[in-house]
């Protein structure tokens, strides 16, 4: 029920092995830290060469840096990288304008880091992912395939397990993403305004997280709403599905629909005649 094997397919992702002798799966954001630290193979230093400002456009390709000679071809659904009339396969774009914060960093194949993305490590970004223009990625962060970091999203201490989508103005604090789509807005706050550690209630039974800061934790297929909004400690089984404007708090089964109360829109009516 709260085991990350019942919210993911993690034989599709390339971070299975964080869940690795966990009972439920809240343990996983706790082992963020050592799984990058263990896992990680930055490849940055030579892109960086000290400078947090990428001042040109680099490509990545099969372990070289491409610096010149190459023409990105954006005429199609995702910029591709063109050498003497050959594609490419694989490669990976690097705008100028991105900043990379430090050499602790990992981009995988064919992933795009457009302008004035800022990158802090530690950080591992996996395949055919897009990092999009204003996306703020503030370190111990795991992002794998076939994600959307995007515009003016922000995420931190968090997991995006693959196939995780949020491609605008979203927040992502502590939180673990299985194949989801975040709705424009989305938000997934992590802190409790009372300082206490998040404690979870699934079907009345009470369970300490020992995290402080814990935000949400979304199974494969669940979808959220424009300006949409999880309280902290909030778990959504698989395929479940919170409406525009929601607030989601606490733990839901799958195939749940949450939707905007009622009682609070005719409060709201009556109020304003």
């Amino acid at each position: 029920m709260v085991r990350a094997s019942d919210l993911f397919d993690l034989e599709k992702s390339c971070f299975l092995l964080l869940f690795q002798g966990t009972e439920y799966v809240w343990e996983g954001l706790k082992k963020i830290k050592p799984f990058i630290k263990e896992y990680l193979e930055p490849n940055v230093e030579k892109i960086r060469r000290g400078n947090n400002l990428i001042e040109k456009t680099i490509v990545l390709y099969e372990g070289n840096i491409i610096e010149q000679g190459f023409i990105i071809d954006i005429s199609g659904k995702k910029p591709v990288v063109i050498v003497d009339g050959e594609l490419m396969k694989g490669a990976t774009i690097i705008y100028a304008g991105t900043h990379l914060m430090d050499d602790n960093i990992s981009i995988g194949q064919d992933t795009i880091i457009e302008p004035t993305a800022l990158i802090k490590g530690p950080a591992i970004i996996g395949d055919r992912t897009e990092v999009r223009h204003g996306a703020y990625i503030r370190g111990d962060v795991l992002v794998g395939h076939d994600c959307v970091v995007g515009h003016v999203t922000e995420i931190k201490s968090s997991v995006m397990l693959g196939g995780s989508k949020a491609g605008h103005f979203a927040y992502i604090g502590d939180s673990i993403l299985g194949a989801v789509n975040l709705g424009a807005g989305t938000k997934l706050a992590n802190l409790k305004m009372i300082e206490s550690e998040v404690t979870l209630n699934i079907n009345e039974k009470f369970f300490k997280t020992g995290l402080r800061k814990f935000g949400a934790i979304l199974a494969d297929g669940v979808e959220t709403g424009c300006n949409s909004v999880t309280a902290p400690g909030t778990i959504m089984g698989k395929n479940s599905v919170l409406y525009p404007n929601g607030t989601a708090r606490g733990y839901y089964p799958a195939e749940t629909i949450i939707k905007v109360r009622q009682e609070q829109e005719r409060d709201y009516f009556d109020r304003k005649g």
